[in-house]
């Protein structure tokens, strides 16, 4: 997967690469789809969400800007894959899904694993997890219209928010970073996913 889908599209952050290759995909993906476990293509699990195919994973990964100490919230646990390539490299792992049977099962995935640098929240991932911010990093695996204002005051200082923008038709792949006098941004690219479900009315994003 890492030498067919990632090293020619340009990833070669080794981190991101080494979390890549460590985490066994077909461990999160439902049985009928063993076989396309490392195809990169996202992938549908139960209660109408996807599992994201390994390049997204792995570019929004990269641009989270992830170090060993990183505190890292996740907002879209799903089957837990892209919380266990975040826990490879950040020091910890706060992941929020708002379906508690995905999130669950996921639970159950980690800990098979060994993946004991996480903590699953069940709740409403556009509201963050203010109990634990701020954070050097927000990753966000739904799409949302606009960048939710409570991830924003969430990120720690230089905190990256990563984040699918847009509709169901088109979205960008768009980064937050926290800088001392204003939050800076830019794009990484077109990208699909699930919308986000929230009951929050967005803000108008910085």
């Amino acid at each position: 997967m890492v030498r067919r889908h990632l090293l020619p599209r340009g990833l070669t952050d080794r981190r991101v690469l080494a979390a890549m290759a460590s985490v066994p995909r077909e461990h999160f993906v439902p049985p009928e789809l063993m076989d396309r476990a490392y195809a990169d293509l996202p992938l549908p699990i139960p209660r109408r969400q996807t599992i994201s195919q390994p390049y997204i994973v792995a570019l929004m990964t990269f641009e989270a800007g992830l170090g060993r100490n990183s505190r890292v919230l996740e907002v879209g646990t799903g089957t837990g894959y892209h919380t266990a390539v975040l826990a490879k490299i950040a020091f910890h792992v706060w992941s929020v899904e708002r379906l508690e049977d995905l999130s669950n099962s996921a639970e159950r995935r980690l800990k098979e694993l060994g993946v004991d640098n996480v903590t699953l929240i069940v709740g409403d991932g556009a509201l963050g997890h203010p109990g634990a911010a701020p954070y050097d990093a927000i990753v966000v695996t739904a799409a949302s219209p606009a960048a939710p204002q409570p991830l924003l005051a969430q990120l720690a200082g230089y905190g990256r928010l990563v984040i699918p923008v847009g509709d169901r038709i088109e979205q960008m792949l768009r980064i937050y970073q926290n800088t001392t006098h204003e939050i800076r941004q830019w794009t990484a690219g077109p990208c699909r996913f699930v919308p986000l479900v929230s009951p929050v009315a967005f803000d108008a994003e910085v």
